[in-house]
């Protein structure tokens, strides 16, 4: 990406610019945190909370920055800034109510022990909601773009759809499990509402990093991963335009289009294999005979599907039979 893009994304939406730099400033002083401050809360590194989503936001913000300046008609581009700027609203809140909560050494999510965390989480809800019915404002206006070149169409339509579908996961998990009832009917009170973990509690052995749970299932695997097909569907069209000058079959756009789709279809695939695996309790490092059985068949029409589409597209159309060598 040169810096004439660059300028042009932030030119479109300043919004998501400020958005996007702030969220990495803040992901600087987050790895200041981690090293500066022991603390931990659930388990996990007090900083490391903020720090995840700082990251993504940056990723996030620059994405939508991006697609924002792809629109082509004026009055179309208009409704798109502003979803940009709700996007960056609504992620400042986001940050301001988890990055309070780590001052105060408090959880941001699930948390309703006291008023002002409920407040706090309530705050948060809200804002969820209007990310994603701003992300799909914004994928309802780039389904209705023109002007952009076939494969990378396909790429922000089905980078959005399927990150609509990750972010939509998140909202699984935000009701009371089975073990946060029955200890509100035994006690009269109920401190946190939703987890990310099924099956086990939050804050048990997790992954290095990510902290996602090694011994029950966890929700936030397939949150994180449908999420970020915003950025890979758009980078497997770039890539697989940059290989065009060196494999002929991938010249035509509607082939890489094509592949664009067939990875589309298997990232949503992944996205939903996760999701159910993790409802059943599932570590992902451990997956059952089922969930193995379920992703080598996702695994093998992904390849059927892709080498379908390079054996069409490697085959002599009449015109390129009637061409002069």
């Amino acid at each position: 990406m040169d810096s004439v893009t660059i300028r042009s994304m932030a030119r479109e939406s300043r919004s998501l610019a400020a958005f996007c730099v702030a969220m990495a400033a803040l992901a600087v002083v987050c790895v200041a945190g981690l090293v500066l401050d022991p603390r931990l809360l659930g388990g996990q590194p007090l900083w490391a909370k903020p720090l995840k989503f700082s990251v993504s936001f940056v990723l996030y913000s620059a994405t939508l920055a991006w697609m924002i300046s792809l629109v082509a008609v004026p009055r179309t581009r208009r409704w798109a800034r502003r979803a940009g700027v709700v996007v960056a609203v609504a992620g400042t809140i986001e940050m301001i109510a988890i990055v309070g909560q780590v001052v105060r050494g408090r959880a941001s999510h699930f948390n309703v022990a006291t008023p002002l965390d409920t407040a706090v989480w309530s705050v948060m809800g809200t804002t969820i909601v209007v990310l994603w019915l701003a992300t799909a404002g914004l994928g309802v206006l780039l389904l209705r773009e023109r002007s952009l070149a076939i494969d990378t169409a396909w790429a922000v339509r089905l980078g959005l759809v399927v990150t609509l579908l990750g972010m939509a996961v998140a909202f699984l998990m935000t009701g009371p499990t089975g073990a946060q009832v029955a200890a509100a009917q035994a006690t009269g009170a109920m401190p946190t509402v939703g987890a990310h973990a099924v099956a086990v509690p939050d804050g048990g052995p997790g992954l290095p990093l990510v902290g996602w749970s090694t011994t029950g299932g966890d929700l936030r695997i397939a949150h994180f991963v449908g999420l970020h097909a915003l950025q890979g569907l758009p980078l497997l069209a770039l890539g697989l335009g940059l290989l065009a000058a060196r494999r002929p079959v991938l010249r035509d756009a509607r082939v890489r289009a094509h592949l664009v789709v067939v990875a589309g279809a298997a990232w949503t695939g992944l996205t939903v294999l996760l999701t159910w695996q993790a409802l059943r309790g599932q570590p992902l490092i451990a997956p059952d005979g089922t969930t193995l059985a379920a992703a080598a068949a996702l695994l093998v029409a992904s390849a059927a599907g892709a080498l379908l589409v390079l054996r069409r597209g490697a085959r002599p159309t009449p015109d390129r039979i009637l061409e002069p060598r």
